[in-house]
């Protein structure tokens, strides 16, 4: 007998948001026998194969009557609005993560006050309204500051460094931004963590992450040059949060790692996360897949590392003359051992369109083969 809507094992999962993150969920829950639905923002998008409504996210009855033959509601982006998602709750909707836990994904503020209440390690910060409070923060933090909009921003949109308040004036107007002193880091770390609603909870190896620009542009998994205790205090504090939190699903935190040797919070995504695209072919249970199995309430997948060395590498921009398809034949046949994942997405300077998952034994080798395949989709 097929499992009916309510039981542990169900149909039909629905996505609201149809970019990248939606589409490479799509296969893995075909496999799993899953059927697969989503809310795309427009015609055309990412995962524009498996888009059966279009609307807008923000719109309660849009998302309400998308969600009304769904056994389970996830989330490509963290941007449905509170009240949206509280209102699925009511209506008897399962939704993965839930409002209580994404409320700390979509506003800083709320997740720096939370953390300190879970006593997370993380850099000092403060709430500042006006001018002046960014002044005082200044002053006692060296004359210069991170300063970020609690909400909406990505990708090094809504993050500027600043040694005077005039250089943020334009934000004032939208209430509270969070100031946090300018960590002296010697790299970017992430630690990732799945958790089922039954309580389940696995952690990923903590990878080291290369950003350029703002945006993430390789992934080395597990990080090198790193003590066991180091991947230890990681997992601990991406464990702690995601049952401090109670996230369901993929859960992926961000760290500073200091140059004194300790390990910060910068900050938290609840979903597959660009620092995961490894694990699709250096893992042994991708991410993707392992965010259907945690929202579905399945059995978690192992999260070992499949090969010694994984290595991610974006594809940014893309070509400028054509398409990325056309690269395809010269790239598969120049490295045959790399996988290919692109995102459906028009070529746009700094736009993610695709990446490069390298794995194998010898570092500098897979490393090497990662970069060289994503270099024929530039120019």
């Amino acid at each position: 007998m097929e499992p009916t809507k309510g039981s542990s094992m169900a149909l039909t999962l629905g996505i609201v948001g149809g970019g990248q993150l939606a589409r490479m969920m799509i296969a893995p829950a075909v496999e799993l026998g899953v059927q697969v639905r989503v809310l795309a923002e427009e015609p055309g998008m990412a995962a524009a194969i498996a888009a059966t409504a279009v609307g807008d996210y923000r719109d309660l009855d849009t998302v309400r009557a998308f969600a009304q033959d769904v056994d389970v509601l996830t989330f490509d982006h963290e941007h449905v609005p509170q009240e949206v998602l509280r209102a699925l709750v009511a209506d008897g909707i399962r939704v993965h993560p839930g409002p209580d836990a994404l409320q700390f994904a979509q506003d800083k503020l709320a997740m720096r006050e939370r953390l300190e209440q879970l006593g997370m390690p993380q850099p000092e910060w403060a709430a500042v309204t006006d001018a002046g409070a960014l002044r005082d923060f200044l002053d006692a933090h060296g004359g210069r500051a991170v300063v970020k909009t609690p909400r909406g921003g990505y990708d090094g949109k809504g993050v500027r460094v600043v040694a005077d308040p005039a250089e943020v004036a334009d934000w004032f107007d939208g209430g509270a931004l969070l100031a946090e002193e300018l960590v002296d880091f010697s790299r970017e770390l992430a630690q990732q963590v799945a958790r089922r609603p039954s309580g389940e909870l696995l952690a990923y190896p903590v990878v080291e992450t290369v950003q350029r620009g703002g945006v993430c542009a390789e992934v080395i998994a597990p990080a090198p040059h790193g003590a066991a205790r180091l991947a230890e205090v990681a997992a601990e504090i991406g464990i702690a949060i995601a049952d401090g939190l109670a996230v369901t699903g993929m859960l992926a935190v961000e760290l500073f790692e200091t140059t004194d040797e300790r390990l910060l919070v910068n900050e938290l995504a609840m979903r597959p996360h660009n620092s995961g695209h490894w694990s699709q072919d250096g893992a042994v249970t991708g991410q993707f897949e392992q965010h259907v199995r945690a929202v579905l309430d399945l059995p978690l997948g192992d999260t070992a590392v499949r090969q010694s060395w994984a290595v991610m590498v974006n594809i940014l921009g893309g070509p400028e003359r054509d398409t990325l398809e056309s690269r395809f034949p010269a790239v598969l046949a120049a490295h045959p051992a790399v996988k290919v994942h692109t995102y459906g997405k028009a070529p746009r300077p700094g736009r993610k369109v695709g990446h490069i998952n390298a794995v194998g034994d010898d570092l500098d080798a897979v490393v090497y083969e990662a970069r060289a395949a994503a270099a024929f989709f530039a120019g």
